[in-house]
């Protein structure tokens, strides 16, 4: 699948608590080519993840759009948005955020069946990608079975089983020890070429950034190096 063009104008979002406000994205214009592979690096409270979720269509923002392909996707219903956050966007978190009581290929069959398709179907792609991030032999373990970098890869799985034109990823390593977040991440870049998806990835790794052809300072609730 090609990646998705993303394109946000104006973008804010604001956040109120009482009489306080805390601006944390403040109209934002930005473009992202499709295919793109953008590394997203800030201090701490940036907004970085914040950013991520109004992108990959988690939050809505206070103001401004957010389009893919030219289509204004914030102005689509709840509905559409969880179809089309299904199908096109793949997700990477920090903490896996993987279903304890489900194997790895539960865990990874769980978008596929979100989508409508038969259980032989969702099994053959859940495995197929398992097999493509080094854990064809791990199907039948659920989490507390897997080591961390393993399960970060079962996340990884999961996040590309639907072929998403759209890639993001928080921290995806931020949990994990050195050697093993190289080799994760290595993982992620090699299955995004052969994808073609479009990428964005949160990091506070100065080192892991320096390997994107496009970096994006967020500071001050804007971008700096768009």
């Amino acid at each position: 699948m090609s990646g998705v063009h993303l394109e946000l104008r104006g973008l804010t979002k604001v956040y109120r608590k009482g009489d306080h406000r805390i601006d944390v994205l403040v109209g934002v214009d930005l473009e992202i080519g499709a295919g793109e592979r953008v590394a997203i690096v800030g201090p701490s409270g940036a907004g970085k993840s914040t950013f991520l979720h109004l992108l990959g269509l988690l939050d809505r923002p206070t103001v401004g759009e957010v389009h893919y392909d030219g289509r204004n996707v914030t102005a689509l219903p709840e509905r559409s948005v969880h179809r089309l956050r299904n199908r096109s966007v793949g997700f990477v978190f920090q903490a896996h955020n993987l279903l304890p009581e489900h194997s790895a290929l539960g865990n990874v069959m769980v978008p596929v069946r979100l989508s409508g398709s038969p259980v032989a179907v969702a099994e053959a792609r859940a495995t197929a990608v398992l097999q493509a991030v080094g854990l064809g032999d791990r199907l039948a373990h659920v989490p507390g079975e897997l080591s961390g970098g393993e399960q970060q890869r079962v996340a990884l799985a999961r996040a590309l089983v639907m072929g998403p034109g759209l890639v993001l990823a928080d921290e995806p390593t931020g949990n994990l020890d050195p050697a093993t977040a190289r080799g994760v991440f290595d993982l992620m870049l090699a299955l995004n070429r052969q994808l073609g998806s479009t990428l964005v990835v949160v990091t506070h790794s100065t080192t892991l950034a320096s390997e994107f052809p496009r970096r994006l300072l967020l500071q001050d609730g804007r971008f700096q190096g768009t």
